[in-house]
């Protein structure tokens, strides 16, 4: 029968993540001669190589990759059933795993993460910036607990995901602008700029080209921002318009820019949390699920 030890899992998928046995030693902060050891104790359990050796570094086998691949998952089952049996002893004082796009960053996820806070003051928080596709996959494999995401992802069966609200799109237009003056705006008015989007591949990239693809016209991209104060940044310097979510300029509209209502067609997204389907959440992740929802219900309904 093989015997693995917990210690053996963890040197064999540090050193798989960087591919050298020196690198390894000094991140885990033991001597290498002990890595060294583990990797030929379990190879030799095993019965197999798990690595082939090339100097100093060291690259998977074919069975290596198949072997890292249960091993991260034997993992992250340890870490969770930890998890488990932390929380629920304590609930109000687990770990949250919470990820976002930068486009959410500045106002929403601080401000009811600071609301959450006040109410369980010793839960902690690890948070997880990505782009639309990362947070996703993210959430299906476990490496956080949940995201805030927008717009809200359809036709993904391993996730369920619950609306939060609703925002506009709004147009960003450097302050020097012909129509800067204006009290609202059309998307047809906007033809000739050239803009400023997201990278292709982007959410709100695909979101902003749709909407003037479906009133005739696809738009001139002079340059590309790959987080939302990059983007403001370039508007700010007078080198193009973008369409931004409102609610990443309500603490920080950038200096020589204005924010005009876009008002034909209406352009909006959705915004969420997403958790994963095929897995129960931990006690402390279901508190601060039950309390976002709550949050947006009671603002959603104020600001009605």
């Amino acid at each position: 029968m093989i015997k693995l030890e917990l210690r053996q899992i963890q040197y064999f998928i540090e050193v798989a993540k960087r591919e050298h046995v020196t690198e390894a030693a000094l991140n885990l902060h033991v001597a290498q001669s002990a890595v060294s050891r583990q990797i030929f104790n379990l190879e030799s359990e095993l019965g197999v190589d798990l690595f082939f050796r090339e100097g100093r570094s060291v690259r998977l086998t074919p069975i290596g990759k198949i072997f890292l691949e249960h091993m991260e998952q034997a993992m992250k089952v340890i870490d969770n059933a930890k998890r488990e049996v932390e929380e629920y002893v304590n609930p109000e004082r687990g770990t949250i795993r919470i990820g976002f796009p930068s486009s959410l960053a500045n106002y929403t996820l601080p401000t009811v993460v600071s609301a959450f806070r006040d109410k369980y003051p010793k839960v902690k928080f690890q948070l997880n910036q990505g782009s639309y596709r990362h947070l996703i996959d993210a959430v299906i494999k476990g490496d956080i607990d949940m995201a805030l995401i927008g717009p809200l992802p359809k036709n993904e069966h391993k996730l369920n995901g619950d609306i939060l609200f609703t925002e506009n799109i709004v147009a960003l237009l450097p302050s020097s602008h012909p129509l800067a003056d204006r009290k609202e705006l059309t998307l047809s008015q906007l033809q000739e700029d050239s803009f400023i989007l997201f990278p292709k591949g982007f959410i709100l990239r695909e979101i902003i080209v749709n909407a003037c693809q479906e009133i005739g016209y696809l738009p001139k991209v002079s340059f590309e921002g790959e987080d939302i104060d990059a983007i403001k940044g370039l508007v700010s310097a007078g080198l193009g318009v973008t369409l931004i979510p409102e609610i990443t300029l309500i603490d920080s509209l950038p200096r020589s820019t204005v924010m005009i209502p876009i008002t034909e067609p209406k352009v909006t997204r959705t915004v969420g949390v997403i958790i994963p389907k095929e897995r129960q959440l931990l006690p402390t992740e279901r508190l601060f699920h039950e309390f976002l929802k709550d949050f947006f219900l009671i603002l959603n309904n104020f600001q009605r």
